[in-house]
């Protein structure tokens, strides 16, 4: 399977969205079901990396998985709202690059 780019999963995901999963739900819908993957996503790294124990309904769950669907959902809300979540990611950079340049260095927590 090839790299896919931000750009490309929008527009995959728009072409699935408009063929297979006929239409997306509305922008609130997808933020609660955003909501449940992050949950879902939580519940597998507490049982992974923290105290939890793993129950029988966990068995077979995989964090890139879980991961993934995060990003699905994410990437149905930028389609629905128009936004460009290459030149968002990038200005982004360009932000914390300017806020943050020697912060992390300086963070006495950090070293």
């Amino acid at each position: 399977m090839n790299d896919i780019t931000i750009k490309q999963a929008q527009t995959d995901v728009d072409q699935w969205i408009k063929t297979v999963g006929v239409r997306y739900f509305n922008e609130l819908t997808n933020l609660g079901i955003l909501m449940e993957e992050v949950g879902e996503l939580s519940r597998l790294m507490v049982r992974q990396y923290g105290e939890q124990s793993f129950k029988e309904s966990d068995k077979g769950k995989e964090l890139g998985d879980e991961m993934a669907d995060v990003l699905w959902v994410l990437i149905c809300l930028a389609n629905q709202t128009g936004v460009d979540l290459t030149a968002a990611l990038q200005k982004n950079f360009e932000k914390k690059n300017i806020r943050d340049a020697t912060r992390h260095q300086e963070n006495k927590k950090l070293q």
